[in-house]
């Protein structure tokens, strides 16, 4: 008989369905447990692997030493990796990411180091390190106090880099000259004394400290970037290339040299290899703070306000208490209607740099859009005091007095905005008293004393102020601000070619734009006019892009008779600047006159006379062009009121002249 389910008696069935199931709880449970067995391996690390470990570090410190930091991080990044419990791994990850200024970095790998057992009595000075790069300059001191002697000096340089950051370059500088007279071979040392040097605005100093660095460290990132940053001062910005460009090739993910790069091949004008510079530079850091600021600058020069202002705000505030940050802000929330905004920013950014005329104006103009007017006219107060005052400030501050109803100081300043030419270079003067400028020179600080010559320039003590001044050069040599300062007294006292002598050599030490036009103005004033225009043309083969020295290259292209070039070079300047700028547009109209462009020459004309019809120049520019569009009639009207807002002006004469010549 066969069996069947139902034959088989109930306590056999009910045995097997009990081994049934722990048959099944069984196989349930050794899966369980192989489930987590892989997945506790999963959380745990791989079984270290030292001699890993130890080739990667190895690696890292022959990067280190052939100038490539970010190399070298990433190499001390694979043995900790490695061996991520060895603490000496961890320590020389610390050493690569303070090599890159990553004190944030280092401080987190030093805590693991410590977590590891390692001995952290030899690290003292790298925390030292870590911890004044995150700003607290308390603990570092105190670190660097209980630091091994072994390691003295590694420690003396971070000594010196502490008191140079917090202003004391009395203390950091014979450190630095002390460790590059017992290491004359130390690339390191000889980086941090043109560091500190360039700070201290002793710029003779730092050039010769970079140059023996770059000797000595060729590779070095840090040294050929700084070496740029100095020719840059020094030269002008194309010539800084080249050394961005080495620097890069020895450390070709370097953030620092990349955003120095980009920078530089914006300023004069190769956009498109500045935008790769920054593509990379945001490869090596994501969401790069300062890439983003360049191009929020680049999308505001192409007056796509909207998109810098989105540009910049990926930043996170992460460089807002920069200036430019500051200043580019200031323009954004102008742009946007929002006053109030570019107000509160643009008091604190002039409250910081007091000579930043640009930030005044555009403080200015918040003020006036704001209707207060009377804190424009107190913002503008030290710009229009200045004889080199521009006609939009002037005028800016005509407007301010207009408001509050004071139409004669109003009509004085729209006349100084209205006169034709270039004037002498100025200055600005401190606010404090000279008995608070003597105190204050007493230390022998350059910049006190700098402060003090200006208070005597404002003061009108001439023979004073040379004392002073030429004391201060002669014991300056290397700083270009005395050099400028002397040169600015001796224009006061109208001796031009010895304020040229001055300006040259501040000039040989940073040949900026400031620098540059001073030595032009002193030049052209002293009767070489060929040695001003050698020089400012030597300026804008250097900074190509470069507004007031594209303007004056116009202007005597025009004075010249060279018409066709002092068009194209207003063409330039009105794509930079824009097309409200009258005096510009006059000059252009001129310049296709001179081309017998004259229909192209009455819309410029036009345009300029549109914008300020008090403006001699002007007036000048659009009588000439309606006369030789054959209004004769009109032309001689305005050319009349052009002569009399400029009495014995020579070219406008001329010009009224041939008109009253044509019937």
């Amino acid at each position: 008989m066969t069996s069947s389910p139902e034959a088989t008696p109930p306590r056999r069935r009910s045995l097997r369905r009990r081994w049934q199931r722990r048959i099944v709880i069984g196989i349930i449970s050794l899966f369980g447990l192989g489930v987590v067995t892989l997945g506790i391996r999963g959380l745990l690390p791989d079984r270290a692997d030292r001699p890993a470990a130890e080739k990667a570090l190895a690696q890292a410190d022959a990067l280190l030493k052939a100038g490539n930091p970010s190399g070298a991080r990433a190499a001390a990044g694979d043995a900790v990796a490695a061996d991520p419990n060895w603490g000496a791994a961890q320590v020389g990850l610390a050493r690569m990411q303070l090599a890159l200024d990553d004190g944030l970095g280092a401080g987190a790998s030093l805590d693991r180091a410590q977590a590891a057992g390692f001995d952290m009595r030899r690290t003292r000075h790298l925390r030292a390190r870590a911890l004044m790069l995150m700003g607290d300059t308390k603990r570092a001191g105190e670190e660097l106090a209980a630091a091994d002697p072994a390691d003295a000096a590694e420690a003396e340089l971070i000594r010196a880099e502490l008191a140079t950051r917090t202003g004391r370059f009395g203390d950091a500088l014979p450190i630095l000259e002390r460790a590059v007279a017992a290491r004359p071979a130390d690339g390191t040392a000889w980086l941090a004394l043109a560091r500190t040097r360039r700070a201290a605005a002793d710029l003779s100093g730092a050039i010769a400290a970079s140059e023996r660095a770059v000797a000595v460290a060729p590779r070095s990132t840090d040294a050929l970037a700084l070496r740029g940053e100095l020719v840059r001062d020094q030269f002008g910005l194309t010539a800084a290339l080249p050394w961005f460009e080495r620097a890069l090739a020895s450390d070709p993910r370097n953030h620092a040299a990349l955003i120095q790069y980009a920078a530089t091949l914006g300023e004069v004008g190769r956009t498109r290899e500045m935008l790769a510079a920054l593509r990379r530079a945001t490869q090596v850091r994501k969401g790069s703070p300062q890439a983003l600021y360049l191009q929020a600058v680049l999308a505001a020069r192409a007056q796509k306000f909207d998109l810098a202002r989105e540009v910049l705000e990926h930043t996170n505030g992460a460089i807002d208490d920069l200036p430019g940050v500051m200043l580019l802000r200031g323009v954004l929330d102008l742009q946007a209607g929002e006053q109030e905004q570019a107000i509160a920013g643009l008091r604190t950014l002039v409250a910081r740099q007091p000579m930043n005329i640009a930030a005044r104006k555009l403080l200015a103009t918040a003020y006036l859009r704001s209707d207060a007017a009377r804190n424009a006219i107190g913002v503008l107060a030290p710009v229009v005091a200045r004889d080199d005052a521009d006609s939009y400030a002037l005028a800016l501050s005509a407007r301010g007095f207009e408001r509050i109803g004071e139409r004669q100081a109003a009509a004085a300043l729209l006349d100084r905005a209205a006169r034709a030419g270039p004037a002498e270079v100025a200055t600005f003067s401190p606010d404090d008293g000279l008995p608070v400028l003597r105190a204050r020179a007493a230390d022998g600080e350059p910049a006190a004393r700098i402060a003090l010559v200006r208070g005597l320039i404002a003061a009108a003590d001439g023979p004073q102020a040379l004392a002073e001044a030429r004391r201060l050069a002669s014991t300056n040599p290397g700083v270009p601000a005395a050099q400028v300062v002397l040169g600015d007294v001796w224009m006061m006292g109208r001796r031009p070619a010895d304020a040229a002598a001055a300006y040259s050599r501040a000039a040989a030490l940073r040949f900026d734009e400031p620098i540059a036009m001073r030595l032009i103005e002193a030049l052209d004033r002293a009767g070489q006019r060929g040695e001003a225009a050698n020089t400012l043309a030597l300026f804008l083969s250097q900074n190509p892009q470069n507004v007031a020295a594209l303007r004056l290259s116009a202007h005597w292209q025009l004075a010249a008779g060279d018409h066709a070039a002092a068009a194209a070079t207003l063409e330039e300047l009105r794509l930079r600047v824009g097309d409200r700028d009258a005096g510009l547009l006059a000059e252009l109209a001129l310049a296709h006159l001179g081309l017998e462009n004259d229909a192209r020459a009455m819309e410029y004309a036009a345009a300029a006379y549109a914008l300020q019809p008090q403006n001699p120049a002007v007036a000048d520019a659009y009588g000439a062009a309606l006369l030789a569009n054959g209004d004769a009639g009109a032309a001689r009207d305005l050319l009349r009121k052009a002569a009399l807002l400029a009495p014995g002006n020579a070219v406008i004469a001329a010009h009224l002249k041939e008109a009253e010549a044509a019937g």
